[in-house]
């Protein structure tokens, strides 16, 4: 079974040194589309931010095959000041 390799951008590269097997490229992309969700679900924000997440596959030869970003945007709408 293939080995594929998840690179994780969110701030800051986050290199997959290890590596998981799936049995083929497409099943490799339907994780990371899994997964991109639930890096945002954990990462703390700020009110009035946007964030991209985004997530490399690399292939057993060390070759980029499949990338996809997840951007959050949110803001406040007609807040009044704090006192």
């Amino acid at each position: 079974m293939p080995r594929y390799f998840f690179d994780t951008y969110d701030g800051g590269p986050s290199v997959d040194n290890e590596g998981t097997d799936y049995p083929d490229a497409e099943a490799a992309s339907r994780e990371v589309l899994t997964t991109l969700p639930e890096l945002a679900r954990w990462q703390p924000t700020d009110s009035n931010d946007e964030l991209s997440y985004t997530v490399k596959v690399r292939d057993e030869a060390g070759v980029s095959i499949y990338a996809a970003t997840l951007t959050v945007a949110g803001r406040w709408l007609d807040r009044k000041p704090e006192l």
